[in-house]
């Protein structure tokens, strides 16, 4: 029988070495700035790794849906200045309830904006316009008096409301959604428009189907 001799070098030896990985190279920051990235609504800091949730955790972030032609959960929550505003205060007139990732993101900023330099027709249209995210009420305070926002943005810590009333997450379930609903005088869902990276568009939306109202 033939016989294999190996050379002096063992078969570890041939392979090249590896150095081990450090905990410091495996959260690597994502869209890095000096100090914090943003990415439309979605924040990362250095010391954030992004992870993909399982695809069970995913489904069970939405508890409800709110749907077209249904009146949606009722909510109580604080606005920018630590006042409590409760849905069923719009009662008679219509409203427009935009729900969007943070304060101070950039599609988030444009989105606002937006809204403010259409305010004047919102009102020509009897409606108001309400943002809930997030953030707590001193964020919203910062947020509305850098950019002068006319109207109301809500406090949804722990995102309770958004959950109750079904907005999708997006990004498998990383990035708060961005979802617009119009309600009408009777409280009853019109329209919901969901657009992420278009945060323009809701404007567009909102004021064609309030003039149809």
């Amino acid at each position: 029988m033939a016989s294999i001799s190996l050379p002096k070098h063992s078969l570890p030896s041939l392979l090249p070495t590896l150095k081990p990985i450090t905990s410091s190279s495996q959260n690597l920051p994502i869209l890095s700035k000096s100090s914090q990235s943003q990415f439309y609504g979605l924040k990362f800091s250095h010391s954030t790794s992004l992870s993909i949730p399982s695809s069970s955790s995913v489904k069970n972030t939405i508890f409800a849906k709110v749907n077209k032609g249904q009146a949606p959960p009722p909510f109580t929550l604080k606005d920018q200045d630590g006042k409590t505003l409760s849905l069923s205060k719009f009662k008679g007139k219509p409203v427009v309830v935009y729900f969007y990732p943070a304060d101070e993101t950039p599609g988030c900023t444009k989105q606002a904006c937006a809204f403010r330099d259409s305010y004047e027709k919102f009102k020509k249209a009897g409606a108001e316009v309400v943002g809930i995210s997030g953030d707590d009420p001193s964020s919203h305070k910062a947020f509305a008096k850098k950019y002068r926002l006319p109207f109301t943005l809500l406090s949804d810590e722990g995102n309770k409301i958004r959950k109750e009333w079904g907005v999708p997450a997006d990004l498998f379930g990383t990035l708060p959604g961005r979802q617009t609903y119009v309600l009408d005088k009777k409280g009853v869902v019109q329209l919901i428009y969901n657009n992420q990276f278009q945060p323009e568009k809701h404007i567009d939306e909102t004021l064609k189907l309030l003039q149809s109202l």
